[in-house]
């Protein structure tokens, strides 16, 4: 049996030794404590503010725990809050942005994913201006192109309605989907593609059973990034929507807004809990994966 030096540093279930605590790393570990407390303070006074009644809302202690904790702001944001002329909640804006979004998420990122296949694997004449085209369009502010669509919905009959906004998403969409895709697959070994070819595969069946497989950290993050930019949209929603289409964060706006009778902090609160939840929860499940497309390129070059 081998001596055992008894001086030698001690080494952990992994095998690896541990670091020395150094100031660097208390530096880091503050910096971030510190990060995260900055960010996390207003979700934790929403919260407890929302739980709370109004009377001790009144107290003025906004950080302070609830004394009894109540859901009745939360009930009262989601079916009975007044959003205008109608009190039936945030729920019907709710159901709109999912109305809204699925349709938008899902064309968005399949023609988005199909588009940067195309231009990474099947280049054509003029695909290079046509790839700088897309992107120059994924920085041009939206705003100055609202008059001019507005003309033309109005003219073909669609403004004002759900196809309006969905076709709206996903074309605003489209140039940072090519974008992410085109480079995510311009990581990918060529020998690959070329393999796909020798045995016969031809442009749909390369895509769906080469591609896609190896694809799942890159639509993560067009998935992240599509239902962050729908989700939390409020002038596209408010000027292309239509009365009977508003997404949540219109009528959240009408709740939080009014200036009639009492100013209810806590159905507020609760009401922009409501409408955060979608995001937040998309983030919390995607997190890790979100992270592997970041590092396997998704926003290289």
């Amino acid at each position: 049996m081998a001596a055992t030096d008894i001086n030698a540093p001690a080494v952990g279930p992994s095998g690896i030794r541990p670091k020395h605590l150094t100031v660097g790393r208390v530096g880091l570990y503050l910096a971030l404590t510190l990060a995260a407390i900055f960010f996390l303070a207003p979700l934790y006074v929403m919260i407890v503010t929302s739980l709370k009644s109004m009377d001790e809302i009144r107290q003025g202690n906004v950080i302070a725990l609830p004394e009894a904790a109540s859901l009745a702001a939360w009930t009262r944001a989601w079916a009975e809050a007044c959003t205008g002329l109608r009190c039936e909640g945030i729920q019907v804006g709710f159901w709109n942005s999912v109305r809204i979004l699925i349709p938008s998420l899902i064309v968005s990122i399949m023609a988005g994913s199909i588009v940067g296949y195309v231009l990474s694997y099947w280049k054509f004449r003029g695909s290079e201006l046509f790839y700088g085209l897309l992107l120059f369009g994924a920085f041009v502010p939206y705003q100055i192109i609202i008059y001019p669509l507005i003309r033309v919905f109005s003219t073909i009959g669609l403004y004002g309605s759900l196809p309006a906004i969905v076709v709206i998403h996903t074309v605003l969409g489209l140039p940072i989907m090519v974008l992410i895709f085109r480079n995510f697959y311009s990581t990918l070994p060529s020998e690959l593609f070329k393999a796909a070819r020798i045995d016969g595969a031809g442009f749909f069946a390369l895509y769906w059973y080469v591609l896609l497989p190896i694809s799942k950290p890159i639509f993560v993050v067009a998935l992240i990034l599509q239902v962050t930019g729908i989700w939390n949209d409020f002038l596209l929603g408010l000027i292309f929507g239509g009365s009977e289409n508003m997404p949540m964060t219109v009528q959240l706006n009408n709740i939080v807004a009014t200036f009639q009778g009492e100013v209810e902090f806590n159905t507020n609160m609760a009401a922009t809990m409501l409408t955060a939840i979608v995001p937040l929860a998309v983030y919390f499940v995607s997190g890790r994966w979100f992270v592997r497309g970041i590092t396997q390129g998704a926003v290289k070059g």
